[in-house]
Order: structure tokens, then sequence, then C-alpha cells
């Protein structure tokens, strides 16, 4: 397969620095202490990890209820990333995965059990082994 790649650049210290951070072809996303901690406009690492892992679910999500004959209309994932505080620094500790799936056909312990497969299958969730990702799917009504 093939190789992703990402980039990222900072400017100055870490209070008065900035920086932006480049995902493969995409546009740069603007990021600095402020839009990490203090709610300033940008961006953070933490939502491109969100991000990362909300895309790879939904893709991945698609696949297994294609494997199991059901068809997707649609799949809606958001990603809450938990950065805590711990000792001198910080870490992720949670990623709440929530997902709204349209799929015909289905009963809701069948997909139940497919979105518990995919979470813990998808490749940015084996990425992230390390952190505890919780997950809340609900069928659409």
């Amino acid at each position: 397969m093939g190789i992703s790649k990402g980039s990222a650049q900072w400017t100055g210290g870490l209070k008065d620095g900035k920086g932006s951070m480049k995902p493969g072809h995409a546009s740069e996303v603007p990021f600095s202490l402020g839009t990490r901690f203090e709610g300033q406009q940008g961006s953070n690492p933490e939502e491109l990890i969100g991000a990362a892992l909300a895309g790879c679910f939904s893709m991945a999500l698609s696949l297994g209820l294609e494997k199991a004959g059901l068809k997707p209309t649609s799949i809606k994932t958001n990603a809450d990333v938990h950065l805590d505080k711990q000792g001198e620094g910080f870490a992720i500790t949670t990623i709440a995965l929530s997902t709204e799936v349209s799929v015909p056909g289905t009963d809701d312990a069948r997909f139940q059990q497919i979105a518990e497969e995919t979470k813990k299958n998808c490749p940015v969730s084996k990425a992230l082994a390390g952190v505890n990702i919780t997950l809340k799917a609900k069928l659409a009504s």
C-alpha cells in the first residue's frame, strides 16, 4: 500500500510561537499554544488525530457493513479527543467516538457488533492502541 505523509513547522518559543501542520495534499492547518489550550481560532494536533480516527472508522465501518451484506446510506462519526495533564506533561487519555449510521435491513444488536469490531480493527484505532477509545453507535431512525 502507499505511504501517507504529513508535516509540521513551528516558529518561535512555546508561548509566543506559532506553527502549521500539513496533512499530505490538504491545506495547511495553523496551530499555536492559544489554539491548543485557549480556544483561539485554528487547530491542534488532537483535532487532526480525532479527524483521522473518525474518517478511518467511518470508511472501515462501511466496509464491515458491506461484508455483512448491508449497504449504508450515511455514516457520520465524531471523535472527542481528551488531552489531560499527566505529571509534568500532557497525554491523550481517551477518545470518545460517536457515530450515527443509516443502514437499512439490520437490527441494533447486529449493528453494534459490527461497529465494535470496526473500532478494534480500523488502522488508526490500531495505531492508537495505547489510548482508551470508547464508542457510542446509533442507528439513524
